[in-house]
């Protein structure tokens, strides 16, 4: 069954990537600026982010399975429009329709292993998932590329919405959720009731470190894989779409092994905010170096050493984990999810407008995006470690 679910999480993966290999036909058939692309790929995050609130509730009232199957033929659909799109209007919509179809991919996976697996397990197995899911982000490297290139990018989402469709269909054959022991109370609870209990979190001191760091970490390196990486190296070195396309998928491949090898290193409870604080600045430090070392074969080796470091993100589901009673894990994930992906549709946004105002000022657009993210980092790593930690995260380490 988790299986089934992570099939639709790698697909919300190539969606969220697919802009890097896109962006030059996209550019060309509607002559749309850095600016404009970066509200583009900024806005499935945006759209799947606002969306993970009413997913989240929805998980508890009516279960992952109904709520998964009611929002992803939006995906399909989503999808479908894009690739017919006659105009950046109606490209953007069905951006909006995707965003909002896979908002609940992995936030259903992440609460399935909550709910139904060993608790000390946790980290394991969602660095497992986000392994098994980040195979939609291979789709997006070589395999993607050489599609795009032979049909143009139109073809990319017309092959995704088939594979949504099919997704689709094996969630809804193979994945029947468990009965929860005491999940009577959950399913009497209203929707009122279900805003009011995920605005408690907001009240809590503790939630707001792990919210900005969440808003962090993920969206850097998303930012760069899914909208930077293939118009870096296209632009700023002359690589083929083809030959971007293998660094995609190089990065991707690697990305896929680094949040389970994370799982397996996670140092313990309060080891684990160190780490997430000290990694953030250390990928804060990549950045900085893809900014001014502008050697075609330095940025690639820097590429590989962020995917090497991406998986420490994983450790940041842990520290939710640990840092709420059991009664408010699922409405935690869910909020830090949201964080997630908001981050992404903020961090893609504001670097597509610092690429354009670059450009403007007659500098090289992918440093300034580049340093731009890594004082973005550097600042969610100061925040983190200053803002209270969680008063369970003391208790569980005694």
């Amino acid at each position: 069954m988790l299986l089934s679910l992570l099939s639709g999480f790698a697909l919300s993966q190539a969606f969220r990537t697919i802009t890097a290999i896109i962006a030059q036909g996209l550019q060309q058939d509607f002559g749309i600026s850095a600016s404009s692309l970066g509200a583009f790929a900024g806005l499935f995050g945006l759209s799947f982010g606002v969306a993970q609130l009413l997913m989240g509730i929805g998980m508890d009232l009516y279960g992952l399975r109904r709520t998964v199957l009611l929002a992803f033929p939006l995906a399909t659909l989503g999808a479908a429009v894009s690739a017919a799109a006659p105009s950046y209007g109606w490209l953007m919509l069905g951006q909006l329709m995707i965003g909002v179809g896979c908002s609940p991919a992995f936030l259903a996976c992440t609460i399935f292993i909550a709910r139904h697996f060993p608790a000390e397990r946790f980290a394991f197995f969602s660095g497992l998932s986000m392994g098994v899911g980040g195979l939609g982000l291979l789709f997006t490297g070589t395999p993607l590329a050489w599609v795009v290139e032979i049909g143009g990018w139109r073809s990319g989402f017309w092959l995704l919405s088939g594979l949504c469709a099919l997704s689709w269909l094996l969630i809804f054959i193979k994945v029947h959720e468990p009965a929860l022991p005491q999940s009577g109370t959950t399913a009497k609870e209203t929707w009122g009731q279900a805003f009011v209990r995920m605005a408690e979190l907001l009240t809590l001191p503790h939630t707001w470190g792990m919210l900005v760091l969440g808003m962090s970490c993920y969206a850097a390196f998303l930012s760069l894989r899914g909208l930077w990486i293939g118009p870096l190296l296209m632009e700023r070195h002359d690589f083929s779409l083809v030959r971007s396309g293998h660094v995609a998928f190089v990065v991707s491949l690697i990305s896929l092994f680094t949040p389970a090898i994370f799982g397996r290193l996670d140092p313990g409870i309060l080891g684990r905010r160190k780490w997430l604080g000290n990694l953030s600045l250390a990928m804060a430090a990549l950045f900085v170096l893809l900014a001014l070392w502008q050697d075609a074969r330095a940025n690639v080796a820097t590429l590989i050493a962020m995917a090497l470091l991406s998986g420490y993100g994983l450790l940041q589901y842990a520290d939710v984990r640990a840092s709420y009673p059991n009664h408010m894990t699922g409405r935690a994930l869910s909020l830090f999810t949201m964080s997630m992906f908001l981050g992404v549709a903020l961090m893609q946004w504001l670097t597509g407008a610092v690429a354009a105002w670059a450009q403007r000022q007659g500098w090289e657009a992918y440093s300034a995006v580049a340093l731009t993210i890594a004082l973005w980092l550097s600042m969610a790593s100061m925040a983190y470690r200053l803002l209270p930690a969680s008063p369970l995260l003391k208790a569980g380490e005694h």
